[in-house]
């Protein structure tokens, strides 16, 4: 495999404001969304950083706002991170020694299976595919890094 871009400081790497473009297609009734915003991984009163995500969310014609927060600690070496939700709770963990790490949440009766793939220093991508009863999603994002209004490019 090619492409990927190493990163020996994962939470380095992830510090500042990225831009984020999110499609959601439900793979069982052919219905996709669309979330646009901005991630911001800033400094927090523990360890690691503190994720805040916010944008808007469009699923079956209807737009609204949409946020989350999670949780980037440190991991056994500067390329790995354990993220957590807002509330403490295990999520994943990360390692992006290779710039590319494959990850399981099970939740519920569900599985959700992450794709981490780092393009260069100011992209990186997550595809999340969630399988189970009463789901069948992928989730694909893309980060760049700098705000919405930042100009685009090198």
């Amino acid at each position: 495999m090619g492409g990927f871009w190493p990163v020996p400081e994962v939470l380095t790497y992830l510090a500042g404001s990225w831009r984020v473009d999110r499609s959601v297609r439900d793979l069982a009734s052919g219905e996709a969304g669309h979330f646009s915003g901005t991630t911001v991984f800033g400094p927090w009163d523990g360890e690691g950083l503190l994720h805040q995500e916010s944008g808007t969310f469009t699923w079956q014609g209807v737009t609204r706002p949409a946020e989350r927060t999670l949780r980037f600690l440190p991991g056994t070496s500067a390329a790995e991170a354990e993220v957590r939700f807002g509330d403490g709770r295990f999520f994943h963990d990360l390692n992006l020694t290779t710039g590319h790490h494959i990850t399981d949440h099970p939740c519920a009766a569900d599985l959700y299976r992450g794709e981490f793939t780092v393009l260069d220093e100011h992209h990186w991508r997550t595809v999340w595919r969630v399988g189970g009863p009463t789901k069948d999603l992928v989730l694909t994002t893309e980060y760049a890094r700098g705000t919405p209004d930042a100009p685009r490019g090198g």
